[in-house]
């Protein structure tokens, strides 16, 4: 084949829209390349089934693919983010589960974090109100947090006999608000609210709770209108520089940077810069 005649469509082959994606489990709305997806059981405070954690892992897994998707917001209706694993469609069952099962649905638990971190696209939590279990999780896999001064983070696990070492919790909470302050968390299970949030780090930021949502959608189309392709770039350093010296950081940085030096935004930018005008990017 000439290599003229290289579609770069179909050397992609897997891209498709997900303007059309139809949710089962939660709430799904995508516009000016921002998707939000809304836990949605206000009047159980948004807790998570077996479905749901299935249905979010794979989601995230197809993102990469999404290319008119350029920014996630992830939120919960009715005043919360989630309450975490419900009592009786999880909690429950899994006390009759054998070791081997209680394995695949941990390893399932462990697949959606994979699956946020490896999507592309920076995701921004935006946590009202009861923020806890794997609804805290679900935060703490997300890029960036936004809350409100009622937030309420709790990462119960000790509180119904478990190990705080759940989806990651080890390696990503001490990495956002450090060992010392994550290790009281894990160990204790108090609640951390948003004003303390703040100062720890673990929210980027406060909004009233009737402004949450917009707050949320700006800073996500904020990204969105970014070098979205190098978004993706630095969101996958971010995430693989925690196993590297800072020698290998350093050249695995130079390898990415001279890729996005490759990038038509890299050139949108100069021409912009040059005319003294607000680039344009387009994601290539």
């Amino acid at each position: 084949m000439n290599e003229t005649s290289i579609d770069p469509v179909l050397l992609a082959g897997n891209r498709r829209s997900a303007a059309n994606y139809a949710a089962r489990h939660f709430l799904w709305q995508l516009g000016d390349g921002v998707a939000t997806i809304t836990l949605n059981r206000p009047e159980r405070k948004n807790p998570l089934t077996f479905e749901t954690y299935a249905e979010l892992r794979d989601l995230f897994g197809e993102l990469k693919y999404a290319d008119d998707v350029k920014a996630v917001v992830v939120t919960g209706a009715g005043g919360n983010f989630s309450s975490g694993g419900d009592v009786h469609e999880i909690i429950g069952p899994l006390l009759a589960l054998a070791a081997p099962e209680l394995l695949l649905f941990t390893r399932m638990t462990g697949d959606l974090v994979k699956a946020m971190r490896a999507c592309p696209q920076p995701i921004v939590a935006a946590v009202d109100g009861v923020c806890a279990g794997a609804g805290a999780i679900i935060a703490m896999a997300s890029d960036l947090r936004i809350g409100t001064p009622r937030s309420r983070t709790a990462f119960l696990f000790n509180r119904v006999g478990l190990a705080g070492c759940d989806m990651g919790a080890c390696a990503i909470l001490p990495r956002i608000i450090g060992q010392g302050r994550a290790s009281e968390l894990l160990y204790t299970g108090v609640p951390l609210d948003g004003e303390q949030g703040e100062r720890w780090g673990w929210f980027n930021r406060l909004a009233a709770p009737d402004a949450l949502a917009a707050a949320a959608q700006a800073l996500a189309r904020q990204l969105a209108e970014g070098p979205t392709f190098a978004h993706g770039i630095t969101k996958a350093m971010l995430h693989q520089e925690w196993a590297m010296t800072i020698d290998q950081a350093l050249e695995a940085e130079a390898q990415a940077q001279a890729i996005c030096m490759l990038t038509q935004d890299f050139q949108r930018a100069h021409a912009a810069f040059v005319a003294r005008r607000k680039p344009t990017f387009q994601g290539n």
